[in-house]
């Protein structure tokens, strides 16, 4: 049987919650088709994040790692497109690290694409009603930090895995406190995901559309 790791973070940033560890947890020990789902939360910072990553990738052998993360500020679920090599920081991290214009990796790629099928995913989530976009951009956060390290890892190793990254609005309660910020509800986030491992598992080439950015 296939293992799926899906991954969320810490809460960061003076948020209580974080959107991408109260939906991914629901889905530890799932059955989605022939595969079964681990849950693993990961803590927001750097380096530690994707050491911790690394060892999980190395535990379970899994055939798709999906890696989540929160993105204050967008309204759709983001599928991301590209990690770059660098780490800058706008804000510290939960023990204090505020890195500026540091590789993620010394002598590494200047960027990796992501290995699921970004187009096939952001389509069948909108085809079932999901808000959901590709992303051209993961940023230089904890999120674009583990979304390098982990397809790093992934093109050392030789048994086919194939790994991605997603951002996800605030939910409500998040957003209530804040100024015109967009949210999703947690039940859409998790049908979205549902959703977008389920394609990711039964896709092998990616959707022919346009998904381009003018921006």
């Amino acid at each position: 049987m296939k293992t799926v790791l899906l991954t969320g973070f810490e809460p960061f940033g003076g948020e209580q919650i974080n959107p991408s560890w109260e939906v991914v947890k629901q889905f530890h020990q799932r059955r989605l088709g022939d595969a079964t789902v681990i849950a693993c939360q990961l803590p927001c910072v750097y380096g530690r994040s994707v050491h911790m990553l690394n060892d999980l990738i190395d535990r379970h052998r899994p055939a798709l790692i999906l890696a989540v993360g929160q993105a204050g500020g967008r309204a759709r679920l983001s599928v991301e497109r590209v990690a770059i090599n660098i780490d800058d920081a706008r804000i510290a991290d939960n023990l204090g690290q505020k890195p500026i214009d540091e590789p993620i990796i010394n002598g590494g790629p200047a960027a990796y694409f992501a290995t699921v099928p970004i187009k096939a995913m952001v389509q069948a989530m909108r085809d079932a009603g999901v808000p959901a976009e590709v992303s051209q951009s993961a940023g230089t956060y904890v999120c674009n930090h583990v979304m390098y390290g982990l397809l790093h890892r992934l093109a050392q190793l030789d048994y086919g895995a194939r790994g991605g990254f997603i951002h996800t609005p605030y939910l409500p309660q998040q957003a209530a406190a804040l100024a015109d910020a967009p949210s999703m509800a947690a039940d859409i986030i998790t049908m979205g995901l549902d959703i977008a491992i389920r394609t990711a598992l039964q896709t092998e080439q990616d959707a022919k559309i346009s998904s381009g950015a003018l921006s």
